[in-house]
């Protein structure tokens, strides 16, 4: 379930990845509060992109390394693109749904869609450990959203939805991710992935875009200046690491959204989310654990 790793170094992809769920809860609340301002989701994702393209483009073109974006993979390159623009639809649309701190919650649940994704994608046999996971996992999500009782305020089923969707493309994606990372370099996978999508944002411009007062725009500048750096720590995070270790350090983004979600949106968590947050949180330390467990027996048995 691991993959293969370009260049293993845990310590060094666990730090990457601490950096990266900071960028992605301060990206996480400008994308917000540039939607409250009334930014669309398809603006934001263009500008995005777009601004990612020409920033890393512009710098290895400066540097002289513009042959770092020579590839042989444009197919896969291309599959992880679609798949990533739907990601950033379901993700930013979780954010622009729910609360802070709820979309981050859901967020979590990524190492169990994992292993889903093991069991459909890659025949994968999952014993009772990560079947236990899996249930703990969703059952976190039944706590923080408490959708018997009715749920609480700021939250709908659409945005649950929404929210349950992106982590599952996220988990998704880190599979293409440590794929394309064997064999291609981490400013290539962002170049391309970026050139690929933004086109596609760019036909449903016309029909969204609107004029912003030149904070929104600061806003939109800012989301995208810190989506670039996030999606960059991501990438080079899957080059060191495995996917189902280091999606453990994106637990960490909850304290800083839960801290914009208060000082910025003057929302606090709600108990529940103290209550059903370990659960998830807990299923995927669970998953990791498990994954140790038999990477170490795979080792042993091939002694």
């Amino acid at each position: 379930m691991d993959g293969s790793i370009a260049r293993p170094r845990p310590l060094l992809a666990l730090g990457v990845r601490l950096l990266a769920a900071f960028a992605l809860a301060t990206m996480g609340m400008l994308v917000k509060l540039a939607g409250e301002r009334g930014a669309h989701l398809i603006e934001l994702i263009f500008w995005r992109q777009l601004l990612t393209m020409v920033l890393l483009g512009a710098g290895l073109a400066l540097t002289g390394r513009w042959a770092m974006l020579r590839t042989q993979r444009l197919p896969a390159h291309t599959r992880r693109a679609a798949a990533g623009l739907v990601g950033m639809l379901f993700t930013y649309g979780a954010v622009l749904l729910l609360p802070l701190a709820e979309a981050t919650t859901l967020g979590f649940t990524a190492p169990v869609f994992a292993v889903l994704i093991a069991i459909v994608l890659f025949r994968e046999k999952i014993g009772p450990y990560r079947w236990g996971a899996v249930a703990m996992g969703f059952a976190g999500v039944i706590v923080v959203m408490q959708p018997f009782g009715g749920f609480h305020e700021g939250v709908t089923l659409t945005g649950v939805a929404v929210g349950l969707v992106a982590p599952f493309m996220v988990a998704l994606i880190s599979f293409q991710l440590q794929d394309l990372n064997t064999t291609e370099n981490p400013w290539s996978i962002v170049f391309w992935f970026s050139a690929l999508t933004t086109p596609v944002a760019a036909l449903a411009l016309p029909f969204v875009a609107a004029a912003h007062d030149p904070l929104t725009w600061g806003l939109i500048l800012g989301m995208g200046l810190v989506g670039a750096a996030a999606q960059m720590l991501l990438t080079t995070s899957l080059r060191f690491g495995s996917a189902a270790v280091i999606l453990l350090m994106d637990y960490t983004s909850l304290l800083w959204a839960s801290y914009y979600g208060y000082a910025v949106f003057d929302r606090a968590a709600p108990a529940s989310l103290w209550l059903g947050a370990p659960l998830i949180i807990g299923a995927g330390l669970l998953i990791a654990w498990r994954e140790r467990q038999l990477a170490r027996s795979r080792v042993h048995s091939a002694e």
